[in-house]
């Protein structure tokens, strides 16, 4: 017996298109027909035994969880319905309901497959008597459920906003809006190493947060700076949530403004929320959340949001370190010189202070506090250096400057963004934090 449910293919369809060249396609017609859908999916989607070794083999298949991945669940589902096996794709959607009560996509799934066994089901959510607006959410969320497993990085390639970490920032989370995705790397003496990775929710309006009520999410690079209980927040928040320091030295300088921007669970009834629904903050489902929360370490797990994630192979990201360090020793070096004219070299003429103190002002009270030495020896610990997301090219670097002069020694921690301006990086902004 055939089974009819061109809603569920037409989502699946629009996911495999999203892919294609557009040379695919015609008008709003279309030259594949939807059969193809189905080849298209089993060739692009890996095969679910080969999705299982691959999360065996990176300790991501059911991540530390005794249940299973809702994601990669869904994608059974749909793999069966593909298949045109009703019964297993009825199986799988059963299970996920079972262990998963509050995912609503889920019961929606189930609801619609139920109604196959009797009938043609030709709409989307053809059992709920949901909204299309609410509809259109439903969809979005399972595209980006099932893009994110199809999409999956590479375990041997590297985010590469991540530069260099310290050996006590044991973990480091990547959000990429783009798949509605949080991916937790472990830092290991600088080996970074992909440890799990989970669906979010971001600002209604998407990312690049400019000002406060604009329901964005910033881009940046932040800092998770406490963890506040659930039982101290209402249920809107879950189990909890993790503030971060939004905005930061770069926000403030171009004029972003804004508070209260945290990574947070959903309310006890809910599961998820679809990929455009926060008010800025990025929000897990609470299982989600409790690993993320269970994992970081307050003040030092750096969190890095950005439009879409660029992952490059160890040569590449092996590159972008040597010019990242070079910068910083470039810098120590003319420091330490104490050669007025070398050391403003590696300064941008667009240098500004959080003050309005331009680089001639700001320069000349540095020069001052270095009056009268004749020579001193600079030496920078504890770096930590990311590519800044946004459409300049940017590195922050955060990092230990001990000066020694004579027996007087002073340690102070420092932050610089460097621009890159044609072909040459400079500091457009430096001060202690």
């Amino acid at each position: 017996m055939a089974y009819h449910f061109g809603a569920h293919r037409q989502l699946m369809f629009r996911f495999v298109l999203s892919s294609l060249p557009t040379s695919r396609r015609v008008g709003k017609f279309f030259l594949v027909r939807i059969f193809l859908l189905i080849s298209t999916t089993i060739i692009i989607l890996p095969s679910i035994s080969c999705a299982k070794n691959l999360y065996a083999k990176e300790n991501l298949y059911n991540a530390n969880s005794p249940i299973l991945n809702p994601d990669v669940q869904l994608i059974e589902v749909y793999k069966n319905l593909a298949a045109n096996n009703l019964q297993k794709a009825q199986l799988k959607i059963d299970e996920l309901t079972q262990a998963y009560p509050h995912f609503q996509l889920g019961q929606l799934i189930r609801g619609d497959l139920l109604l196959m066994h009797t009938r043609s089901v030709t709409s989307f959510g053809a059992t709920q008597n949901a909204t299309p607006e609410k509809l259109k959410d439903f969809r979005e969320e399972a595209i980006a459920r099932i893009r994110a497993m199809r999409e999956r990085p590479d375990p041997d390639l590297i985010p590469r906003s991540i530069l260099q970490m310290r050996d006590d920032q044991k973990q480091a989370l990547v959000v990429d809006a783009k798949r509605s995705r949080l991916y937790l790397y472990e830092n290991n003496a600088g080996q970074l190493r992909l440890v799990s990775d989970y669906y979010i929710s971001q600002g209604k309006f998407g990312i690049n947060k400019f000002k406060e009520g604009d329901q964005k999410t910033p881009a940046g690079v932040y800092y998770i700076t406490s963890h506040l209980s659930g039982a101290k927040l209402p249920d809107f928040y879950g189990p909890g949530a993790l503030p971060i320091n939004y905005p930061n030295e770069w926000d403030k300088l171009n004029g972003r403004s804004g508070s209260g921007i945290w990574l947070h669970g959903v309310p006890s009834e809910n599961f998820s929320r679809p990929p455009l629904a926060s008010d800025g903050c990025v929000v897990l489902t609470n299982p989600d959340f409790l690993k993320i929360a269970a994992s970081i370490d307050i003040g030092k797990t750096p969190v890095i949001i950005s439009e879409q994630i660029e992952f490059v192979n160890r040569t590449k990201w092996n590159t972008d370190r040597q010019i990242a360090s070079k910068l910083m020793e470039d810098w120590r070096s003319d420091m330490e010189s104490l050669n007025a004219n070398r050391l403003m070299t590696n300064y941008s003429r667009n240098f500004k202070t959080l003050q309005g103190e331009n680089l001639n002002v700001w320069f000349s009270k540095q020069q001052q506090s270095l009056q009268g030495l004749h020579e001193i020896s600079i030496k920078l610990r504890d770096i930590t250096q990311f590519r800044y997301p946004g459409k300049d090219e940017m590195i922050v670097s955060t990092f230990t400057q001990d000066t020694l002069s004579g027996k007087s020694k002073t340690s102070i921690r420092k932050r610089q963004y460097w621009i890159k301006e044609a072909s040459r990086w400079r500091i457009i902004y430096e001060a202690q934090v």
